[in-house]
């Protein structure tokens, strides 16, 4: 019936729109030509998967790779820097996780505070003989916490999953992170092993008719989401000593303060244990790795006290611990001149990138 129906909705038309070209028709030559997997989850080597973007001294970076794919949600994907082949004799290389800011709810993997083009600084890093990987994670009005920490974790272990491929060295991995970005590398920092925070069991797809994957690679179950070193910018580390508001701080967008929106309680009605539950300063013990904790001393954003505070329960702990506070500049490292922002810029990516490499770079193994 259905192709009876067509046929005759073809003579409705004219005959110049409908007619098709003399010898093989369009239709058929596109078929022909066409590769079909056995199954809908032998798809995923297209066009666009291996796009890679050539970086200079020999970096190779790949964007988008999906690194988890949750039913419901977008496919989350990270940023992939390697290092120059010439590195490969050296042995497995060490791995640095980048997580963005932005409120728990905008930004992106390729922004960082007022770096024109993160991207290229990434890529530095990898010339290094880094493995560099930028993570995105679920936004808020997506999903509350614990969401974000779990993607994150997620990220840690594809790509510890994936080591061999990327010759990764999986006992030597750092994240950093700024902001929002801070908060969720600082939390990944303490709470190694606490299973309320891991992400989800392996999901795979029963049935080869539906367009559904694995939602990420074999053994991210078994790999490990615990990381040797932290960089922490800007971070919120307890949202307990937060100014509990209902709604944004002047000049913000209307809607629920973007701390609330992350809590799961837009209202504000976030309970003692809600706030708890989603601050690193709760996990902290001795066991935990060393950190690097940097913040503007005029941050109008994240209030100082917030790395104040944090350094200050790390250090009871017995956590190596770094702290440095930028004078006279905001939140993203904005001076009162361009000049200002420019130098505190610079000054604080030197801190971060020596101590990564004073941490996990291949001089520490010689220690």
């Amino acid at each position: 019936m259905t192709r009876r129906f067509a046929f005759a909705a073809m003579a409705l038309f004219p005959a110049v729109a409908m007619a098709a070209p003399t010898g093989q028709s369009m239709g058929a030559k596109i078929a022909d030509a066409t590769e079909i997997g056995d199954g809908v989850q032998a798809v995923g080597a297209d066009s666009f998967a291996g796009v890679k973007v050539d970086f200079p001294d020999g970096v190779t970076g790949y964007p988008d790779i999906p690194y988890q794919t949750l039913p419901g949600y977008r496919p989350l994907k990270l940023d992939l820097f390697l290092p120059p082949k010439s590195f490969a004799a050296a042995g497995p290389r060490p791995l640095i996780v980048y997580v963005h800011g932005g409120g728990w709810m905008a930004g992106g993997p390729r922004r960082s505070a007022a770096y024109i083009d993160w991207p290229k600084v990434l890529a530095s890093l990898a010339a290094r003989g880094y493995v560099v990987a930028s993570v995105s994670y679920r936004f808020s009005r997506e999903a509350p916490f614990p969401a974000a920490i779990q993607d994150v974790k997620a990220g840690i272990r594809w790509l510890r999953a994936r080591a061999t491929t990327y010759n990764i060295d999986p006992k030597r991995a750092a994240i950093w992170g700024q902001s929002a970005g801070g908060h969720l590398a600082a939390l990944a920092g303490v709470s190694c092993n606490v299973a309320a925070l891991e992400p989800g069991a392996r999901i795979v797809p029963g049935t080869a008719n539906v367009e559904t994957v694995p939602s990420t690679a074999a053994g991210s179950d078994t790999a490990s989401d615990c990381v040797q070193a932290v960089v922490g910018w800007f971070g919120i580390y307890d949202f307990a000593a937060l100014a509990r508001r209902a709604s944004p701080p002047p000049g913000a967008p209307p809607g629920p303060s973007a701390d609330n929106l992350f809590l799961g309680c837009p209202a504000g009605d976030c309970t003692d244990q809600q706030r708890a539950f989603a601050s690193p300063v709760t996990y902290i013990d001795h066991t935990d790795p060393p950190f690097l904790l940097m913040h503007g001393s005029d941050d109008h954003t994240v209030p100082e006290a917030q790395t104040e505070a944090f350094d200050a329960a790390l250090r009871a702990a017995g956590v190596p611990v770094r702290k440095i506070v930028i004078p006279g500049v905001d939140h993203s490292w904005i001076g009162a001149t361009p000049e200002a922002t420019r130098d505190a810029s610079k000054l604080a990516l030197r801190e971060a990138v020596d101590f990564i490499d004073a941490q996990i770079g291949d001089h520490s193994r010689k220690n």
